[in-house]
Order: C-alpha cells, then structure tokens, then sequence
C-alpha cells in the first residue's frame, strides 16, 4: 500500500473535502483527488461517496480512517522526535475545553502552556458539546463526567462539588413554600433540591423564574438576588468569603469531574504528555479548593 497516497487519503477525510484539504495542506487539488482514486484502485473499494458538492466517507472508508488517522499521527511524531534528537513538544495541539472552564482557568492555563512549550501552536475551544475527537481533528478534550468510550483514554484531573447559594436577602423558603430559583437552561416546573447542610440531608422547595445558558450568567444573576442557584464551589468560594452570596448547602449529589481524554495509541504524543504533565502542574491534588484558589490568585 503507497504510504502517501494513505496519507493524502486521511487528510481528504480529515478536512472532509479534496478543496478544504488542498487549501489547509497548501497542496494542489488534483494531486489529492489522484492520490485518493489510486488508493481506491488499489485496495478495489470506494472510499468516498461523491456528491456534487461534498464527499462522505463510505462505511470502507470510515473504517479505513479511523484505524489508519492515529497510526500515521504517530508516525509522523515519531519521525519529528528523532530529527530533533528527542520527544520535544512541537506542532499544533488542538484542545477542546467545557464553556465554564475554559471561560474561568483556560485563558491562563493557555497562557502558561504557550510560554513554557513555544514550539507547540495551541488552540483551544469552548464548548459543552461531547466533540468528535477522530472526525473533528482533537488531540485532547477536556469533558465533565465523561460516558465511557472505548476509543478514548484519560483520567480526572479536577473535582468539583455543587452547592445551593443565594444573596443574602433571599431567605431559604419556608415549609410549604417556594424559594425563587435561576437555573441554567430552560425555566421548567418546580423542582426539590436535595442538600446536606451540617451532613443531613434535607429538600429545599424551589420555583425557576430565570433560565440562563451558562453558569457564570447563573452566578451573576444570584448575586443581583434574583433567586437561589445550584453552583460549583469553585466558582461561587471567593463570593461566598466577600459575604456577597450565602451558602444554603452542598447539593446531595456525587462530586463533578473533570477529565482529559485523548485517543487510545500506543505512542502518546509529545504535545498530549506536555499538555497533561501542564494540567498536573497547575492542580496537584485536583480537589475544588484548589482549582478556587486558581481563580482567584
């Protein structure tokens, strides 16, 4: 099997199109298009399925691509260490971060890992969304409490807990009453939130009045004394020493966590393993008093 022409294949799949390849490659359109059919022509399958204005991998070549993608990331790191003499970080790293943390720590972990790794071009973006690593060119995805997924390995990094904060000019309700509540996402029916306050579990009667689309936008309108909201303690403790918010109690729930993930390979990536080792740096003992302390310093 011609190694280029597996090469130019990915690359084609990668981008999802021979123009958008060609242009990210600076590399000539017909050679990719040649490349692809003489693969074709070898292994005797299609490849791509050819519409009028975009390619679709084939169920072949989905499968093609998803075994041979790592496979030559690896080589091509492998073939960089050895030039260089070593495994130095180099090259782009693109890193997808989960909205409220790379909207609180990212800018500054990013910032740290730029200085100390000049030769990697990192890019980092925010989103809630469980991205597809393979198909959309990740090397590294920060997620919370992550399902299972067998092409994807890592551990948790951070721990955070949710605790239930109001203003202090909004009392926790009454028996048979309703405290007003910002939540995130749609504004639904009444709920209870379950707490813990001093380890005894008691239910606090809430009704959603304002529904906002990210936690930070939940945190701002608690401290304006809109209502009570469930938030991590990392994002709410210096509001909470200021006296600016009011800890009803921590959520009766299991801790959040966050995890890195990147693709199963045998060979781990220079850039990957610096990126980790930078995460490992900033948050020894990953616990939420650590990553609070983070935002705030």
């Amino acid at each position: 099997m011609d190694l280029l022409a597996l090469a130019d294949f990915t690359l084609v799949a990668r981008h999802g199109g021979v123009g958008r390849a060609a242009r990210a490659a600076g590399r000539p359109k017909a050679t990719l298009s040649r490349r692809v059919a003489e693969l074709e022509a070898a292994l005797d399958l299609r490849l791509f399925e050819r519409g009028a204005r975009a390619l679709r991998l084939t169920e072949e070549g989905r499968a093609l691509y998803e075994r041979t993608a790592a496979l030559l990331t690896e080589l091509d790191e492998t073939a960089a260490a050895v030039a260089a003499g070593g495994r130095s970080p180099r090259g782009r790293l693109r890193v997808s971060a989960p909205l409220l943390f790379a909207q609180t720590a990212m800018g500054r972990l990013a910032a740290g890992f730029a200085l100390a790794h000049p030769e990697v071009r990192l890019e980092v973006t925010s989103e809630d969304r469980a991205v597809d690593m393979i198909e959309e060119g990740y090397d590294l995805v920060i997620r919370v409490d992550p399902a299972p997924d067998a092409a994807l390995v890592g551990r948790p990094f951070l721990r955070d807990r949710l605790v239930v904060v109001a203003a202090p000019g909004v009392a926790p309700p009454a028996s048979g009453e309703r405290a007003p509540a910002v939540v995130r996402g749609a504004v639904g029916e009444g709920a209870e939130w379950r707490l813990r306050p001093g380890g005894v579990a008691v239910s606090v009667a809430v009704a959603p009045v304002l529904g906002l689309s990210s936690l930070v936008m939940v945190r701002d309108a608690a401290l304006a004394g809109v209502g009570a909201a469930r938030l991590p303690i990392s994002l709410v403790a210096r509001d909470l020493a200021a006296g600016r918010l009011a800890l009803w109690g921590e959520l009766d729930a299991a801790p959040i966590q966050l995890w890195a993930l990147y693709p199963t390979r045998r060979l781990l990536s220079a850039r990957v393993a610096a990126f980790l080792d930078h995460l490992r740096a900033a948050f020894p003992t990953g616990s939420a008093e650590e990553l609070a302390a983070f935002l705030v310093d």
